[in-house]
């Protein structure tokens, strides 16, 4: 059985590290030419075929409610970053594509963003990182019945 005291005291350790690290990298973004929320839309819209993904997974890989993406997609929208059409595979669902413009603020801040997370991670060593994203996909996997 898991030592309730070490869970609660390494859930409070990630927890803390991920705020440090996301408060350190934050500092890449501006929201006026492209905030941390648009670039996460972006992210996963310019790794889908023709830089289009479903609005739904969009919202799958965001932190905020499906409203709020909703709201967000939106602005994009009106900011020319992304265009948004009806999915012809989903009635109620629809397609968001990145524009010329977007893809190319993506490009710009992806390259030093990732510079910034390479650095800030470099205090782990390769092994260490692997180790640490094995942990981190054990922790989001979701428990089974075959775990109880």
């Amino acid at each position: 059985m898991t030592d309730r005291r070490l869970a609660i005291d390494a859930w409070e350790s990630l927890f803390r590290a991920q705020h440090e690290v996301f408060g350190d990298i934050n500092d890449d973004f501006d929201p006026k030419t492209l905030s941390q929320a648009e670039y996460d839309v972006l992210l996963t819209v310019t790794r889908g075929e023709g830089m289009t993904a479903r609005l739904r997974d969009v919202t799958a890989n965001m932190l905020i409610s499906q409203p709020s993406v909703s709201r967000l997609v939106d602005r994009m929208v009106a900011r020319g970053l992304i265009s948004k059409c009806p999915d012809p595979e989903d009635g109620r669902g629809a397609l968001v594509r990145a524009t010329n413009e977007g893809a190319s603020a993506f490009r710009r801040i992806a390259s030093s963003h990732g510079r910034a997370i390479a650095e800030r991670m470099s205090v782990l060593d390769d092994a260490e990182l692997a180790q640490l994203r094995e942990l981190t996909a054990k922790l989001r996997r979701p428990k089974s019945a075959d775990d109880c």
